[in-house]
């Protein structure tokens, strides 16, 4: 036995049922217009016994023309990027700027590997904009789909086009100021840990030669800024997840050495890389600062870990929230120009000058 679905009541059939007009109607539910108590109360009742939830959001979309839903594509798993706490405090103050609008926030896995899985689901989806975030390489297929669409696009330095509107960083800088800090305090056997390469990305040794072909931008221009400091290289290696347990796996690649040749520092491209260095040192009975400094780069708060890392510090929170407000300038028609984001050198317990000997 099959049953007709039944029809959605209208903002009109409650104006008709509470004797009012649907102009007066539409201002008692969105509690937004000069409506007696009375006729507001009766408008409710009305609303209450028809089943009338509320204005159709798909009609509203179409009068308005916005679907109130904002595309943020994030490379690779949706799963790293939630245990990333960097690019959680990014989506937190990005969504708190949403909220405001008021849009919704549509996240979209883009496999590193099939980068073109995501444009199916963005071509499914009626979108005001979208947002690629949390890193990825130089170009992106999605970006002809998207421009193609009349859809305004924002992105935190990747990809690169000018049809993407950027709220880059300087990454090659503030990888230089973080291994220029530990040249000044007398290292100079200093190792770099990378996050992945790319999208094949793999976890063990690396050379220059991968750092300046490196797909990622970030992993890219933070290694550059490395190079730029300690030119010759005691020990590159890179991850193919940037969390802390490939971390701890690659940093026993650069510190299982004869004392003699150990690193007695560490430039880690991510904080959880840099946990991870801190958990493969005391693994090996090697004490952090004592024995070994450790960098870090994003300024995240990590309440499970001993000390406090020195690290660059880009403000993640504050970041979305830029992300944010240039977002809206592109919903209002505008074509902003594109920013940077300020990073700082934050000192913390996880660097000091190198060991004796």
């Amino acid at each position: 036995m099959s049953t007709s679905r039944q029809p959605r009541p209208t903002l009109r059939a409650v104006a008709q049922a509470a004797g009012v007009s649907t102009s007066t109607a539409s201002l008692a539910f969105s509690g937004r217009g000069p409506v007696a108590p009375q006729t507001a109360e009766r408008v409710r009742a009305a609303a209450q016994r028809l089943g009338y939830a509320g204005p159709d959001p798909l009609a509203s979309s179409l009068r308005h023309g916005r679907s109130g839903v904002v595309g943020v594509v994030v490379e690779g798993r949706l799963l790293h990027a939630f245990r990333d706490p960097f690019a959680v405090s990014v989506l937190d103050g990005l969504s708190q700027v949403l909220d405001g609008i008021p849009a919704g926030m549509l996240l979209i896995a883009q496999p590193a590997g099939d980068p073109q899985r995501a444009i199916t689901q963005l071509a499914a989806t009626a979108l005001d904009a979208v947002v690629f975030s949390l890193c990825g390489p130089d170009s992106n297929p999605a970006v002809d789909h998207l421009a193609a669409r009349g859809i305004p696009m924002l992105a935190d330095g990747a990809p690169s086009d000018p049809r993407v509107v950027q709220l880059g960083l300087d990454n090659r800088g503030a990888s230089a100021t973080a291994a220029r800090h530990l040249r000044g305090l007398g290292h100079t056997r200093v190792a770099h840990l990378m996050m992945p390469l790319g999208p094949d990305s793999r976890t063990g040794p690396a050379t220059t030669e991968d750092v300046a072909s490196a797909l990622f931008v970030d992993t890219r221009d933070r290694g550059l800024g490395f190079l730029d400091v300690f030119r010759s290289v005691d020990a590159l290696a890179t991850t193919a997840v940037p969390d802390v347990e490939h971390g701890a796996r690659a940093a026993r690649l650069l510190l299982e050495r004869p004392r003699a040749e150990r690193p007695t520092a560490v430039v880690a491209q991510s904080d959880l890389l840099a946990a991870g260095v801190v958990r493969a040192a005391e693994e090996l009975g090697l004490r952090v600062p004592e024995d070994l400094s450790v960098t870090g780069f994003d300024g995240v708060d990590l309440p499970w870990f001993p000390g406090t890392l020195t690290t660059i510090d880009q403000q993640g929170v504050a970041k979305g929230r830029r992300l944010g407000a240039l977002l809206q300038r592109l919903l209002d028609g505008e074509r902003p120009r594109d920013e940077l984001q300020p990073t700082t050198l934050r000192l913390g317990t996880t660097t000091a000058p190198p060991p004796p000997g």
